[in-house]
């Protein structure tokens, strides 16, 4: 199977002019959820997917599918699904999310030109909002599409309308003529892959042009605070204070030193970022009287996660013995790590043989849609890669032909779970 370089970059392309931002160096784009670069983006893909003959369908949260039946594949078999997401982050990169689109079309595309004859339907998809910069923290429409929120509960979801106003996902998605029908349940898939740019380095340093991921990290997010006394900065003797400042920096590096142990006895994907901190009352000349802080905890290995937790939570027993602070910590948001199916990745691998491309096998430190989908059906992700690892940036950028590489790997592989004959 051929794929047209010039057909997927073109619509790479076309997608990257809605809601494009003025910028010195890259290429960058705004699209929120409901807004109108995201009904441009939306009315183009609908477009590219009717004239390769696909049967477009949107559903009650604005997930749309496109499915392809030839005349050989079962209309009645669970399909074999691709895609990823239209919306960006803000100022993000033109290939976050659009290259997984437009491949799994192109895939589609390439089948079609090269006369396969799968027993299964195909279907591209495009999930609602993956980022999660208007109305949810991510992933929203996969977790409807495997049941983890209702459509009524994500449809009440609110964010900040163009006048300052409250808006709904509903009244969005109505807006902008994206409001469907019905349900897109991913439960109903015979399996599902992802091809998305590495938003790492692995690959270039490898020079290999395909990554099959093995796993998905777990995301833990911790929120930490810390409580001393807010005083006068020049009438306070040093012995006399209760900085919450002086106190959180060290909660800071004992998180960092935690996780570097981690990496160096059990686990070298392990990671410990304290991101956020909000000091109270922030001004130069007072005592920092609290400090509330938000720790991003990841890995694909749950106990490491759990060890780097624990060691934050001994931070603070010891700050508050040695430095008379109070201290609090949860943990409000928890994800498992995801293992990626063997029959998937098995199905990559072989394509990539098929195709004499080389692929790797490595993990995932982000999220992506793809760790809802494992939930309900075989699932996996294909990494292609990103130069000098910037993503969420401008300055994004992975070679054209990486993209079609990859996309000719992500072709073999779909193929490969249609049981397709040539």
């Amino acid at each position: 199977m051929n794929v047209d370089t010039e057909r997927l970059r073109g619509d790479i392309e076309e997608n990257a002019e809605f809601g494009r931002i003025s910028t010195d160096e890259g290429r960058g784009r705004t699209v929120l959820t409901g807004t109108e670069p995201n009904r441009e983006a939306r009315e183009y893909l609908v477009q590219r997917l009717e004239d390769a003959g696909l049967g477009v369908r949107i559903d009650a949260v604005g997930n749309i599918a496109g499915r392809w039946t030839p005349e050989s594949a079962d209309p009645e078999a669970a399909p074999v699904t691709a895609g990823s997401h239209l919306d960006s982050v803000p100022e993000g990169g033109i290939f976050d999310g659009p290259l997984g689109v437009y491949a799994a079309l192109e895939a589609v595309r390439a089948m079609q030109d090269a006369g396969v004859e799968p027993d299964r339907p195909v279907e591209v998809v495009s999930f609602t909002e993956e980022e999660g910069q208007r109305f949810a923290s991510g992933l929203l429409g996969s977790s409807v599409a495997v049941g983890e929120r209702t459509v009524e509960e994500a449809l009440a979801l609110e964010a900040e309308g163009p006048e300052g106003d409250t808006v709904t996902l509903e009244s969005a998605l109505e807006g902008i003529g994206f409001r469907g029908e019905g349900l897109l349940d991913a439960g109903e898939w015979d399996s599902w892959l992802e091809l998305h740019v590495e938003q790492s380095e692995r690959l270039e340093d490898a020079d290999v042009p395909v990554g099959v991921v093995t796993a998905i990290t777990g995301i833990t997010h911790c929120e930490a605070t810390v409580r001393g006394e807010a005083d006068h900065a020049g009438a306070t003797p040093m012995g006399d204070r209760t900085d919450a400042l002086t106190a959180a920096s060290e909660f800071v590096l004992d998180v960092e030193r935690a996780a570097n142990e981690v990496v160096e006895e059990s686990s070298d994907t392990a990671v410990g970022t304290v991101g956020s901190l909000d000091v109270r009352p922030n001004a130069t000349n007072v005592v920092p009287g609290a400090v509330e802080m938000g720790v991003d905890i990841r890995d694909v290995d749950r106990e490491s996660m759990e060890t780097i937790a624990s060691r934050a939570r001994d931070s603070l027993a010891r700050l508050e013995r040695e430095r008379g602070v109070s201290t609090d910590f949860s943990r409000p948001f928890d994800l498992e790590p995801t293992p990626m199916s063997d029959r998937v990745r098995q199905s990559a691998h072989d394509a990539g043989e098929d195709a004499g491309i080389e692929t790797m096998d490595l993990h995932s430190g982000a999220a992506h849609d793809t760790m809802h989908v494992a939930e309900k059906t075989d699932a996996g992700l294909l990494f292609a890669p990103s130069r000098d690892g910037i993503s969420h940036n401008p300055k994004e950028w992975t070679d054209w032909d990486d993209c079609a590489t990859a996309t000719r790997v992500l072709a073999g592989a779909l193929a490969n779970l249609a049981g397709a004959a040539t």
